[in-house]
């Protein structure tokens, strides 16, 4: 079929175009192949969980720790940490478990118990035949987007009724085999807050250097952002400020007093997946991210959010990397127990780790199918939302910093030769180790 037929019958078949960064012409595929990945997730699994947080935990901190809000940008209570794999395990099913019932008119499970959203997946250029078939089966196409910036068309579907998502990508593999689908996916920040805050958001200034990108939550002014080039879009509404994204954005570009990031003068493009929402961060809002942050021309993408495998974003992923963008993602604060996290676990994406001030690899820090590199993600400041500073905690943190350096370096192979020895497990080594703010240097709660 040719591309405009097949755009065309995108259109007729979709209720509602969905628009966000996506724009309406469909490039070729760049001659790559199809992404295939496994459907069976990694299962959330673990002891059944109350009687040691009972134990290990007050009541406050089991709400923070379980539902995350900007009280929790530190990271994890140091008991959690010490305590073992087994409660870092018992931490992430409950804290995925809350999220779920917390949204359960948006969000349901897959079949490994991840966060999805509810009755909705996603198809990757479909053949019309394909649609034909699964609106006959009852199906319903509700929008669909072509995402010109990566190559290639997804479709978003609603399960017959009565269905689960998990019973309905069961039942349209059956009746197309050759559909490329998944659920659609949510993703978590790897670790911090994501909860909206008061305040305004980061306004753009200078910032006149290269390239860089995120996907995170909005980022809020601060006073080490004032002067920094900063362009936010939003994929799930418009942008809100968070915790984390700010934290994220200041360790990149900040700079105020003895509070340095380590990207100073670079442009920073912010897409924010969330929209204050922590049932949002879908992959479907990823996807559209990823295009959004090619067609700004950055040079690295900073991704600190984790999750299971899904096709669609591991295929704008294969596209981001064949246009030359590097990727830079946490591997998450799940402990080493806990699956391989992705993006992270992807071919051709940078897996960061963190390291504390001694250079000893966190204990918390999850694990991903390869390992690259450690930067600092411990003993160390970000910005709090609109003034002051945190003392942060997670390979979230330790992510932007390994992308700043690749994106001043311009290469993984430059990268790898400044990376010094670290303690444990921390891929070729430690880089930016000179990129930590001490806390107490900036006042740091």
């Amino acid at each position: 079929m040719s591309r405009f037929a097949h755009n065309s019958f995108m259109l007729m078949v979709g209720a509602a175009l969905l628009t966000g960064s996506a724009t309406a012409q469909l490039l070729p595929s760049a001659g790559l192949p199809p992404v295939g990945l496994p459907t069976g997730n990694v299962p959330i699994a673990g002891p059944v969980a109350g009687p040691v947080f009972e134990r290990l935990l007050g009541p406050q901190e089991r709400r923070q720790v379980i539902s995350p809000t900007l009280d929790s940008v530190a990271g994890l209570p140091n008991s959690i940490i010490q305590s073992g794999t087994g409660s870092l395990l018992d931490l992430r099913r409950l804290r995925l478990q809350q999220l779920i019932r917390d949204n359960r008119t948006q969000l349901e499970s897959d079949a490994s118990g991840y966060p999805v959203r509810r009755g909705i997946l996603i198809a990757i250029n479909p053949a019309p035949s394909a649609l034909q078939g699964a609106a006959v089966a009852g199906f319903r196409t509700i929008g669909g987007e072509s995402v010109t910036q990566l190559g290639f068309t997804t479709v978003h579907l609603t399960v017959p009724k009565g269905m689960s998502a998990r019973e309905g990508l069961k039942r349209l593999r059956q009746i197309a085999p050759s559909i490329e689908a998944d659920y659609d996916h949510v993703y978590e920040p790897a670790g911090g807050a994501l909860m909206p805050v008061a305040g305004a958001l980061a306004a753009a200034a200078g910032g006149a250097g290269v390239r860089i990108g995120i996907i995170d939550g909005g980022v809020a002014s601060h006073p080490s952002l004032a002067g920094a080039g900063i362009d936010q879009h939003g994929f799930s509404g418009s942008p809100q400020a968070t915790g984390h994204g700010t934290a994220v954005a200041s360790l990149m570009v900040g700079n105020q007093g003895l509070f340095r990031g380590a990207a100073r003068g670079a442009s920073l493009f912010v897409a924010d997946v969330y929209g204050g929402n922590r049932a949002a961060g879908s992959a479907s809002a990823v996807v559209r991210a990823f295009g959004w942050l090619v067609s700004r021309q950055t040079r690295v993408i900073n991704v600190s959010l984790v999750g299971p495998p899904n096709v669609v974003l591991a295929r704008a992923i294969q596209q981001v990397r064949a246009r030359g963008i590097q990727i830079v993602a946490a591997v998450g604060n799940d402990g080493p127990a806990a699956p391989p996290q992705f993006p992270a676990s992807y071919p051709g994406v940078v897996a960061v780790t963190g390291v504390d001030a001694d250079g000893r690899a966190l204990i918390e820090a999850g694990r991903s199918t390869h390992l690259d590199f450690a930067a600092p993600g411990a003993d160390m400041a970000a910005a709090l939302p609109n003034q002051g500073y945190a003392k942060v905690r997670g390979t979230s943190f330790a992510a932007p910093l390994a992308a700043a350096r690749l994106a001043a370096l311009g290469s993984v192979q430059l990268l790898a030769s400044e990376a010094r020895p670290g303690r444990g497990r921390v891929g070729r080594g430690v880089v930016c180790s000179d990129c930590r703010v001490d806390p107490k240097l900036v006042r740091a709660k």
